[in-house]
């Protein structure tokens, strides 16, 4: 994936391969690694140019397909929940009309069924009050109540995959433990797949069955969540060296230190 500026192209994401089912995929890696653009281009919401051999949905290639088809895919077969809730609901617009919108643009529903499925949507993501924040507008809701409404939305129209892009970075531990529930239910539940796209590496490491790492726009390992402790690359091991322990109190965190062999991909040799 390039990116043009004054006018230089700029490489931001490269050599990126991975595959996925039914499962929960994590994508790991600090602040400009690559991780939410390569999960943006899946739907083709960059502004970068993406080429790849293939990029496929089913049995569909999205780098084939019409500007119609790419639409309807966006909520319909793949729903992807932002960071902030404050940034992706519209301000002006009742919770209840948006879902009902969200629903509405993938299916041809009555008025009442669509409400109705958006009531039961609300209250599938453990809103007590589902009627309450149906019409209620987006300030009016909390970090983690926005955060719900939000996933409920994505989930409506029914997708067979769900991208999450640190949808838990702007909340609390408590709600960002509820959250986290709440979509592993149901993904178990619907059978969908899910990428969470996160900073956090030891969330990611409970949550998921499988973890890629990236590093400037890079895929540099790939393993299953229950053996990070066995990670080989020494950025997956840097990255697990500077989270904070109890071994680790009173004393000042470890710096990463970077080796210029890890831009090509490849662990440096010893």
């Amino acid at each position: 994936m390039t990116f043009e500026e004054r006018g230089r192209l700029i490489e931001a994401v490269r050599a990126v391969s991975f595959a996925m089912g039914r499962e929960k995929l994590g994508i790991v890696g600090e602040s400009g690694s690559g991780k939410s653009q390569t999960g943006r281009a899946i739907l083709g919401l960059t502004d970068g140019k993406v080429e790849a051999e293939t990029l496929r949905f089913q049995d569909m290639d999205l780098l084939k397909v019409n500007a119609a088809a790419r639409r309807s895919l966006r909520g319909g077969g793949i729903g992807m929940v932002m960071q902030d809730p404050k940034f992706s609901l519209n301000p002006v617009m009742r919770i209840g009309k948006q879902l009902v919108e969200a629903l509405r643009a993938h299916e041809r529903v009555s008025s009442s069924d669509a409400r109705r499925r958006a009531l039961d949507m609300l209250e599938a993501v453990q809103i007590d009050d589902p009627e309450r924040v149906y019409r209620a507008f987006p300030h009016e809701l909390s970090g983690g109540m926005g955060q719900r409404a939000m996933i409920a939305m994505m989930l409506l129209p029914g997708p067979d995959l769900l991208i999450a892009d640190e949808p838990t970075s702007a909340l609390d531990v408590t709600v960002q433990q509820t959250v986290l529930r709440i979509m592993d239910r149901l993904v178990q539940e619907r059978g969908m797949g899910l990428i969470l796209i996160s900073h956090d590496l030891e969330l990611v490491a409970t949550f998921c069955d499988r973890i890629l790492v990236m590093y400037a726009g890079r895929i540099v390992e790939t393993l299953e969540a229950s053996n990070l402790h066995e990670a080989k690359h020494p950025y997956t091991q840097g990255l697990m060296a500077c989270l904070p322990s109890a071994r680790t109190r009173g004393r000042p965190l470890r710096v990463m230190q970077r080796d210029t062999a890890w831009l090509g991909g490849e662990a440096p040799r010893p």
